[in-house]
């Protein structure tokens, strides 16, 4: 059970029963173990990476109204120093945002090297709302593609490694979810009014993610797609991609400086 990078040429369909578990994933016991572990993993290498100082890492979570970003970031990174890590949730831009490029916020909430970098909705929010509502011509939205490409190519070639996850959740799911949160007084703050305007825009908005996960699946910032409707398997396959890719990195703390090493303390 392990996540794949989406291929630019990958048939994508974004169905009810890609949001399942996959086959072979573990259950109960053995599902929280595996996530401990996984969890712990990160941690232990994100405090080799903030030593290392070479690279930054940039996590970035998508998914429709309830799919569980906050959920997977809260569980995936229970286990990282606060001091290394930065999250960022992207609301509606801001009027002073709006007079600037699209990716200008974003730009200035890339992590410096050593830290990882989370962010909850990004830049892909770009080529989302303004496309299914209408807001800008095609010409416009369209043409975002390749810029995000380009953005992101840039940053990997200065040291930020980046992964991308879309949490899929099924159309069931997700009223399941939205329900909870109108019954549960401690989650009411989570629900917004334009929730169900966008549920109704199901269709639009899979159409728009099957578009950016193909086109903007690289090999420098690849789109994981990743079955969300189970909460635990979902943090676990989160868990497992970040903890391979840090591992891949050969971390390493860096040497004391001989005089340090000389140094004697009565």
């Amino acid at each position: 059970m392990k996540l794949k990078p989406i291929d630019q040429d990958t048939d994508l369909a974004l169905r009810d029963a890609d949001a399942r578990p996959p086959k072979g994933a573990p259950k109960d016991d053995a599902l929280k173990e595996a996530l401990e572990k996984a969890t712990a993993r990160i941690g232990d290498l994100q405090a080799t990476l903030y030593a290392d100082g070479r690279y930054a890492v940039l996590i970035v979570f998508q998914g429709r109204d309830a799919a569980g970003k906050d959920g997977a970031i809260r569980r995936v990174f229970d286990a990282v120093n606060p001091q290394g890590c930065e999250v960022t949730s992207f609301k509606a831009p801001t009027e002073l945002e709006l007079h600037h490029d699209f990716l200008w916020r974003v730009h200035a909430r890339i992590p410096p090297r050593g830290i990882i970098g989370i962010f909850n909705r990004s830049h892909y929010e770009d080529v989302l709302v303004p496309r299914v509502r209408k807001l800008v011509p095609k010409d416009v939205w369209s043409e975002r593609y390749e810029q995000i490409n380009n953005f992101e190519r840039m940053l990997s070639e200065n040291g930020v490694v980046i992964l991308k996850f879309f949490l899929h959740i099924s159309r069931n799911e997700q009223r399941k979810r939205l329900i909870a949160r109108l019954e549960d007084e401690t989650k009411n703050w989570k629900f917004r009014v334009g929730d169900l305007d966008d549920r109704k825009q199901w269709s639009a908005y899979t159409d728009a993610y099957v578009d950016l996960l193909r086109r903007c699946s690289t090999k420098w910032a690849p789109w994981y797609l990743v079955p969300a409707d189970n909460k635990r398997v979902r943090s676990l396959l989160v868990a497992e991609c970040i903890a391979n890719r840090l591992d891949e990195l050969g971390l390493r703390y860096p040497r004391a400086d001989k005089a340090v090493l000389g140094l004697k303390i009565k």
